[in-house]
């Protein structure tokens, strides 16, 4: 409806607005704060410049207002003048530069008029000239070969020439990350997360709308059939993978598809994913007294950084407006928004080497499959058991025992009696059936483990086989808790449980073998403004072969969930031995 394309149109202004007063003089720079980032200050500051635009040209495109529009003109104009002080510099292979490029290219694709049509001839030749710099250069395999695609999209609009060959090739490349069932690989990895939709499948989409192809078409509409698993009934995506501080960027998918044409689901339904999902974010304290956006998830949080993150990096997230480009009376505008379709319990998605399960509208995602050691706190973003749309996930404060580990979601093993802790980060092997992820992993050279992950909604049965040549002690922790919120924490035989206003998470052994405890993690040692309240089965492992079985339960807190927790899980899966 109108009245909604009007509000998204806002929102965008909103925020944008506040990085308007942090324009360098010859505006081609834009500083937010202070670079922590691996690249140098001028990408930084290019990247603030830029990535404001995947808001701003999907405005201009469907004909909405553009305040200061002239700024990012002048910018353009200065920071691709190698005379100009601000000059942006010539790209280097694998360069920052390369992904800031890709946003100016995609702003000259849709809105010339805005940002092409203003500039001088010799402004244009510049700005031609620097952009097609970026054709040649090598770039990291994965996402990134799409980068110089977009470039030549917004070259191809204002009548640029190149060789076209260059992007044929990086298409080429791109193809070899293709799955099968509407999914690729990051690359040549085991990563199949956030930029699959919001990368691999979004620029695939702008690529096939600005060309007239159909080569990405059909693949997105597939996706759109598991996706839609990773999103609960209120609108919070499950918090997985790398560059959570791109924040609406998860639902940037749902966007894509009306922009393409691609009626994968009903238009009122595909809506619905958008819209709850920017709803969900609306009013949580992601930016800053300055109304700039933080780095961080749910609040601001420079301990998820990864090392590549700016502090324009959030602004990423406005590549979730790409439907403003489309006119007023298009299908998706006039539909109306439906409720939360009703999908089944469990989704096995091989693919993603996860099992995605609803219950009470939220969903847990059971991983076994992924890993990125590259990234920061790569095994808690990547290699946990569970992640929750309800609970999010913690990260270490620390390297010294279980009260700097945060190990919420994970086993954790201690060879030195608990002084240090490993845990799953790189699983060797891994397999999903119907209801479950099963992983193989080393956390030293002598021992292996193997997990078992399975369904049993609202509760999840994680099963490990330790094969050991050394003793070991041995922690479980069920799902991250609020910190601030009155809690009611109780540990009884074998088991643990922390209740609060945004949820019951509690975790039993099934074994009956093991003492339950509550470790409740120090403050300042974990996530800021928030720690984990860890139940833990503790035991040492004496070498040899053991069987470990627990299960644990995350639900909104109520009756429910009280009932829940009285009625655990009793099926055996798999046959786990005699136990220990």
């Amino acid at each position: 409806m109108a009245d909604v394309r009007s509000e998204l149109a806002d929102h965008v202004r909103d925020l944008v607005a506040p990085v308007v007063p942090r324009f360098s003089p010859g505006r081609a720079r834009v500083r937010l704060g202070v670079n922590t980032a691996i690249h140098d200050d001028t990408a930084a500051e290019l990247e603030s410049f830029a990535r404001p635009l995947w808001g701003l040209a999907p405005l201009a495109a469907g004909g909405h207002a553009v305040p200061h529009a002239e700024l990012w003109a002048r910018g353009l104009a200065h920071g691709s003048d190698p005379a100009h002080p601000e000059y942006w510099g010539q790209p280097a292979d694998h360069d920052q530069r390369l992904v800031e490029m890709a946003a100016i290219g995609f702003a000259l694709a849709l809105a010339p008029e805005q940002w092409w049509d203003p500039l001088s001839g010799p402004e244009r030749d510049r700005l031609a000239r620097w952009l097609r710099s970026a054709l040649h250069r090598e770039v990291s395999d994965n996402n990134w070969h799409f980068f110089p695609v977009l470039v030549g999209l917004g070259l191809d609009r204002v009548g640029v020439s190149y060789d076209h060959a260059l992007t044929t090739a990086r298409l080429d490349r791109l193809e070899t990350f293709w799955l099968g069932d509407g999914w690729y690989a990051d690359g040549p990895t085991e990563r199949r997360d956030y930029y699959v939709p919001w990368a691999m499948h979004y620029y695939g989409l702008l690529h096939d709308t600005l060309t007239g192809g159909d080569r990405f078409r059909e693949r997105a509409a597939r996706f759109a059939l598991d996706f839609r698993h990773w999103f609960a009934d209120d609108g919070a995506a499950v918090p997985y993978g790398r560059s959570l501080t791109y924040r609406w960027a998860q639902a940037a998918f749902w966007g894509a598809l009306p922009f393409a044409g691609v009626d994968a689901l009903p238009w009122d339904v595909v809506k619905g994913y958008l819209l709850r999902h920017l709803r969900w974010w609306r009013g949580r304290p992601v930016s800053g007294p300055d109304g700039l956006l933080s780095i961080g998830y749910g609040y601001p949080q420079p301990a998820l950084a990864e090392q590549y993150n700016a502090p324009g990096s959030p602004y990423w997230s406005l590549k979730a407006f790409l439907p403003l480009a489309l006119p007023e009376r298009h299908a998706f505008w006039t539909a109306e928004e439906t409720e939360p379709p009703v999908l089944p319990t469990v989704s096995a998605q091989p693919h993603a080497g996860a099992v995605l399960m609803r219950a009470s509208g939220d969903v847990t995602l059971l991983a076994g499959r992924q890993h990125h050691p590259w990234v920061r706190h790569g095994a808690e973003k990547y290699a946990k058991f569970a992640y929750s749309s309800r609970f999010g996930f913690s990260l270490p404060g620390g390297g010294l025992g279980l009260e700097q580990g945060a190990h919420d979601s994970m086993l954790a093993l201690s060879d030195d009696g608990g002084a240090h802790y490993r845990v799953r980060e790189e699983p060797a092997a891994s397999y999903v059936t119907a209801d479950t992820v099963l992983s193989t992993w080393h956390p030293w050279p002598d021992v292996e483990i193997t997990t078992w992950l399975t369904a049993a909604a609202p509760w999840h049965v994680r099963t490990h086989r330790v094969r050991t040549g050394r003793a070991l002690h041995s922690a479980e922790g069920g799902f991250a808790v609020d910190r601030d919120a009155a809690t009611d924490r109780g540990a009884g035989p074998a088991q643990a449980r922390v209740s609060a206003p945004a949820g019951l998470t509690g975790l039993r052994d099934l074994d009956g073998r093991r003492r339950g405890e509550v470790v409740d993690c120090l403050p300042g040692t974990n996530v800021l403004a928030r720690r984990t309240a860890m139940p833990v089965l503790s035991g040492r492992l004496p070498p040899g072969e053991h069987w470990l079985r627990c299960a644990v339960l995350g639900a909104p807190a109520g009756p429910e969930a009280e009932n829940a927790w009285r009625h655990p899980p009793t099926t055996a899966h798999p046959t786990t031995g005699d136990g220990t």
